[in-house]
C-alpha cells in the first residue's frame, strides 16, 4: 500500500479485512495486536497459514527512513522484530520508536472494565516515550511477584526481614512510577476537557483523575500497615498495581451515566489528547489509527472530529468505516483531503486519483 501523508480510507463490508489492515500498522509499532490476539490468534485462518510477516516503510517528521521488518512462525517464541535488517535483542527496545495511537471499538473496555485495563493502557502509553517508567515498571512487577510468594510460604514465621527489604524495593520503584503517572494524568486531563469540547460542540463537561492510594501517603508507610493483613491474605492490598483513572461526564461517573454517544466522544477526545501529549514529548507526530470510528457518533461530532484531523496537526491517519457513502459525504463537506482503499476479501486496492 502506497498511504498518503494524511488522511487515509478503509471501506469495505464488515469482515473484509479493514481492522486487519489498522492491527498490522499497530503491530509493526507495538508488536502486539491491538486487539488482544496472541501471535497465533493473528495468524490467517482461512488458509491455514504457518507464518506472518509485515514490512512497513517510515519517513520521520525530522526526514529519516525507517524499515520494520516483524515475522511469526508458528510453534515456540518465534517472533522477530527488525530494524534496518538487524534483530532487536528485546522487542521492548523497539517501542517508541514509530509511536501509534489506536481509536477503536475495544476502547469500551477502558470504560466498562476493571481497574486493570485502564492501567494497562496507561501503562503501554508512557512506556512508548519513558524507557525509565518501563524499567521502574518491569522492576516492580518484578519485586511485586517475589513478594507475593513470600507472603504464600510465610505463614508469618521468620520472614520480617527479607519483607523488609522486598519492601523497600517496592516502595522505591512504586513511587517513581506514581509521580509520573501523577504528572501525565494531570496534563492530560486538560486536553481531554478541551479535546471533548471540541467533539461534543461543548455540551457537557468530563473529567479525567488519577486514584491512588500513594496520593495521600508514601508506599512504604502502606506496605508497614498493611503487612499483618497482607499475611493473612496471601497477596499484597496496597500499592500501584491498584490504582485507577476516574472518568466523569457532569460530575457522574461516566460508566453509569455516559450515553453510547457521549462514552465514545470521551474516548476519541482521550485518544488524540494521548496523541497530542506523544507528540509533544517525541517531538514526533504518531500515527493515528481510527477503527470502525463512526459507530455511534453523530454527524455533528463526526464533523468536529474530521475538521480537527484536516489541519495538519495529526500527520498520517488511517481510517476504517463499511459506510463508504457517509464517509465521503462527512469528508466531502469538510473539504478533507483523503486516499480512498477498497478492502475485499482481504485485498486492498486504492481508488485512484482520490485524494485532493
Amino acid at each position: 500500500m502506497d498511504l498518503s501523508s494524511g488522511l487515509n480510507c478503509f471501506v469495505g463490508i464488515n469482515g473484509a479485512g479493514k481492522t486487519n489492515v489498522l492491527d498490522a500498522v499497530y503491530y509493526l509499532s507495538m508488536c502486539k495486536s491491538a486487539l488482544g490476539s496472541t501471535d497465533p490468534g493473528s495468524l490467517n485462518k482461512n488458509v491455514d497459514a504457518e507464518f506472518f510477516m509485515l514490512t512497513g516503510n517510515y519517513l520521520s517528521d525530522e526526514g529519516n527512513t525507517e524499515e520494520i521488518v516483524c515475522s511469526y512462525k508458528r510453534g515456540g517464541s518465534s517472533k522477530s522484530v527488525r530494524r534496518a535488517g538487524k534483530e532487536y535483542e528485546r522487542l521492548s527496545d523497539h517501542v517508541g520508536l514509530v509511536p501509534v495511537v489506536i481509536v477503536s471499538p475495544q476502547d469500551i473496555f477502558l470504560i466498562n472494565d476493571a481497574a486493570e485495563e485502564r492501567r494497562r493502557w496507561l501503562n503501554s502509553f508512557i512506556s512508548q516515550f519513558d524507557r525509565e517508567y518501563m524499567a521502574a515498571l518491569i522492576k516492580y512487577n518484578r519485586v511485586l511477584a517475589e513478594r507475593n510468594t513470600m507472603l504464600k510460604v510465610a505463614d508469618g514465621m521468620g520472614c520480617g526481614e527479607l519483607l523488609d527489604v522486598v519492601d523497600e524495593q517496592l516502595a522505591y520503584y512504586g513511587q517513581k512510577i506514581h509521580a509520573r503517572r501523577t504528572e501525565i494524568i494531570a496534563g492530560l486531563a486538560e486536553k481531554v476537557e478541551r479535546y471533548y469540547a471540541i467533539i461534543s460542540g461543548e455540551r457537557e463537561s468530563v473529567s479525567l483523575t488519577y486514584r491512588s492510594e500513594l496520593n495521600e501517603a508514601e508506599l512504604g508507610e502502606l506496605l508497614r500497615a498493611s503487612r499483618e493483613r497482607d499475611l493473612l491474605n496471601r497477596h499484597t492490598g496496597s500499592g500501584v498495581h491498584r490504582d485507577d483513572v476516574i472518568m466523569k461526564i457532569g460530575g457522574q461517573m461516566l460508566k453509569r451515566f455516559g450515553s453510547q454517544g457521549q462514552q465514545k466522544s470521551f474516548l476519541v477526545a482521550l485518544k488524540l489528547a494521548q496523541y497530542d501529549d506523544i507528540a509533544s514529548r517525541m517531538k514526533e507526530r504518531p500515527l493515528l489509527l481510527l477503527d470502525d470510528l463512526f459507530d455511534k457518533l453523530d454527524n455533528d461530532r463526526l464533523g468536529h472530529l474530521m475538521s480537527l484531523t484536516a489541519d495538519g496537526s495529526f500527520g498520517q491517519t488511517l481510517i476504517s468505516d463499511c459506510n463508504e457513502e457517509r464517509l465521503r459525504a462527512v469528508l466531502d463537506s469538510r473539504g478533507v483531503p483523503y486516499k480512498l482503499f477498497h478492502v475485499a476479501d482481504g485485498e486492498v486496492k486504492e481508488e485512484k486519483n482520490e485524494e485532493v
